[in-house]
């Protein structure tokens, strides 16, 4: 298929044709309608529905097992992708980060079925441990909202082949994609357990 054929999002960068520039500035549009959309619909979802504290001996909803699960299994994604590019194995590296970057979609999905659902749970314990969950939940949420743009941008440019200026931005993205994917494990077992 010639590469005119192309979605816009889908075509290399060319840095002598005038479409490589629009078709910039249609993908940054489209990364920046996501990005609001997603932080839009978390801030909704945690806003509206109402808090409340987990009961003594209760264990988590179902659904919130299943976000830790997909959690930890893009950070496990982003490893094993960061490990297979310094092999210089690139399929394996685009297929590792395109699996976390899709179980990072479902997790959104599912985080917001769930606090849908059951709202955000307060946690219950006091003192240091309070100040410890505290210390990695704010974190963990400045930095979710961030990395939605990042991954988009990191994954775009990986996709297309514009690997300078993926190589810059990956050095960002995959750190602080990573906090935040096993930040939302950790906060689960101190939630919950």
């Amino acid at each position: 298929m010639p590469t005119g054929a192309l979605p816009c999002y889908l075509r290399p960068v060319s840095t002598g044709e005038t479409t490589a520039t629009s078709d910039e500035g249609n993908a940054r549009r489209v990364i920046a309608v996501l990005t609001v959309v997603v932080i839009a619909a978390v801030s909704v979802v945690l806003s509206v529905v109402p808090r409340h504290t987990l009961a003594a001996g209760r264990g988590p909803d179902g659904l919130a097992t299943v976000n830790a699960v997909l959690n930890g299994t893009a950070a496990l994604g982003l490893i094993c992708g960061y490990v297979a590019i310094r092999r210089k194995r690139v399929a394996l590296h685009r297929a590792c980060m395109l699996t976390s970057f899709v179980v990072s979609s479902v997790f959104l999905v599912t985080y917001l079925v769930h606090h849908a659902r059951v709202g955000s749970v307060r946690y219950g314990g006091h003192g240091v441990l309070r100040a410890a969950y505290l210390s990695l939940l704010v974190p963990h949420v400045v930095l979710a909202a961030a990395v939605v743009p990042l991954a988009l941008v990191t994954l775009r440019r990986g996709w297309i082949r514009d690997i300078v200026r993926h190589r810059r931005i990956a050095r960002w993205a995959l750190p602080l994609w990573l906090y935040v994917s096993v930040s939302g494990v950790l906060l689960y077992f101190m939630l919950y357990y």
